[in-house]
């Protein structure tokens, strides 16, 4: 039996979380107090190597702090993800250079793993010139990181294979101009906006390559592979929010059993519908939590089952996650269709969350 998300965050911060939440979405980032809670505990630094002073939390217990978060509030469990991904970084980037970051105040690394950047070599290191979408944390980074496609007296350099040369980059938000560009319907609170870097030089060392063979770290996480490693943390954010939506829906239906026009047949098919959706659920979190655990566990291979298992569940986890919203909203009456009720931003959230295209088609490995 999978423990419930509660049992991995106490009582008084889930309360600092979800009563912060409303206030967020309409700042359109997080609110301060929720800022002042990951500060104290560290989620921005989670996967941070120690050495850096971050925590290195081995992935199995990753997912799972990940999944009860997203369960608190979807919008900061996804920036949580998303800027803690990115402290991941460290295990690539100069270890003098890494130092310094990662003992930023309030440190929060945002950005993009698009390749819509280039960067010039110059004699002091790289010009860097770009736009990127949807840095998740933008309006609270301390740092920006961005892929760029290397070029020399305006020439594109090729890698060993004859493609284009991709690097990635951090670059300090002094650096950055934000482009306000998050208009869709739930994330509001992420802040996910665009950002522009124009012509800003940064020496050498501001450059990674993220790739085992070139890491700084000796540490497993840091060759852990970083698709399925993007792949299950994404899958938990959903099946935290959809785990969510199903104990908000669980209470509207309490209320509606209530009322003279429902019938003994109709709370029977909530209530069936309630059981279903939530076994089904808990099947699916239990199938990534095992693929998890055993590709934590085993030699990595970039062939190996155990990773493919973890595509393969992270997969089946976000649509499970997807259905069980769809399934119980039509029962849930207006006020989940209510903009400013908590069913209705989990709604939101989740559904805009789930567009993320690496979790989109079940048979993609």
């Amino acid at each position: 039996m999978i423990p419930h998300p509660s049992t991995l965050i106490s009582d008084a911060d889930i309360t600092i979380i979800r009563d912060n939440a409303a206030a967020a979405e309409e700042l359109g980032q997080l609110h301060p107090a929720q800022l002042e809670l990951i500060e104290r505990l560290q989620w921005f630094k989670l996967l941070v190597p120690k050495v850096y002073g971050g925590l290195e939390t081995p992935l199995p217990g990753l997912i799972r702090l990940q999944e009860a978060i997203s369960w608190a509030d979807g919008s900061l469990g996804w920036t949580m993800t998303l800027c803690c991904g990115a402290g991941w970084f460290g295990g690539f980037i100069d270890p003098v250079l890494a130092y310094q970051i990662f003992n930023t105040p309030y440190l929060c690394l945002a950005g993009s793993g698009a390749q819509t950047g280039v960067a010039e070599i110059v004699d002091d290191g790289y010009k860097i010139s770009g736009t990127w979408k949807y840095a998740t944390g933008a309006h609270h980074a301390t740092h920006f990181t961005a892929n760029c496609i290397i070029q020399k007296d305006g020439e594109i350099q090729q890698d060993e294979f004859g493609n284009a040369l991709i690097r990635s980059f951090v670059i300090p938000a002094k650096d950055v101009e934000l482009l306000p560009a998050w208009k869709y319907i739930g994330m509001i609170a992420t802040g996910s906006h665009s950002f522009n870097i124009d012509g800003a030089v940064v020496s050498a060392d501001h450059s990674f390559l993220i790739d085992p063979a070139h890491t700084n770290v000796d540490g497993k996480l840091y060759k852990y592979p970083f698709l399925q490693l993007a792949e299950a943390t994404l899958a938990v954010n959903l099946s935290g929010m959809a785990l969510h939506f199903i104990e908000l829906c669980a209470g509207i239906f309490e209320q509606k059993y209530q009322l003279p026009k429902m019938t003994d047949a109709h709370k029977d098919l909530m209530r069936r519908l309630l059981q279903d959706v939530t076994s089904k659920m808990d099947i699916a979190r239990t199938e990534l939590l095992k693929a998890v655990d055993a590709s934590w566990a085993a030699p990595l291979d970039a062939n190996a089952d155990e990773l493919k298992a973890v595509s393969l569940t992270s997969r089946i986890l976000a649509t499970a996650s997807r259905e069980a919203v769809d399934k119980l909203y039509p029962y849930c009456g207006l006020i989940a269709a209510a903009a400013d009720s908590e069913i209705n931003r989990v709604w939101r959230d989740i559904h805009t969350a789930g567009q993320h295209s690496l979790l989109t088609f079940l048979d993609e490995r």
